[in-house]
């Protein structure tokens, strides 16, 4: 696997979030793709986990730690326009009939993450993968910066 900053420090989440979160990072990293935490997209959302893969493909992941978040959160329909594919990313003891059965899940831990369900493969148009290609390059070598800027300091 790739070496990958698990710090997050991008905004506070709870241990169990945290937990996931690295999961799904070990998996996709794992899959051969680079993943990056608390993606923001150009509608103002802000994707749990986005990865791109060699081919410049993007999966999204949105972590839900329980139940209350899945239910209380509903924003998720708002990512699949930013995305080859959608997964949810939840617990071993989350009750996956929750899920919509057409989205893709991941179950996951804090030592790493198997896909349960495959996503739903839905191909961006072109100017909408650039953009968001883009995006994610920006928000990568913007977080390289800060880190490299610690280091220097």
């Amino acid at each position: 696997m790739q070496n990958v900053d698990f710090s997050l420090s991008v905004a506070p989440r709870s241990d169990k979030t945290l937990a996931l979160t690295k999961g799904v990072i070990r998996l996709f990293g794992d899959m051969g793709l680079t993943p990056i935490a608390e993606f923001k997209l150009a509608n103002g959302r802000r994707a749990d986990i986005a990865a791109l893969d060699r081919r410049g493909n993007i999966t999204i992941a949105e972590i839900k730690s329980c139940r209350a978040d899945f239910e209380t959160d509903q924003k998720w329909p708002d990512y699949l326009e930013f995305c080859d594919r959608f997964y949810f990313a939840v617990d071993p003891g989350f009750p996956a009939e929750l899920m919509p059965d057409n989205e893709g899940l991941i179950v996951a831990d804090g030592y790493g993450a198997m896909i349960a369900r495959i996503a739903k493969e839905r191909p961006l148009a072109a100017a909408r993968r650039k953009a968001v290609t883009l995006r994610f390059a920006r928000q990568a070598a913007r977080r390289a910066l800060l880190s490299q800027s610690e280091i220097i300091s």
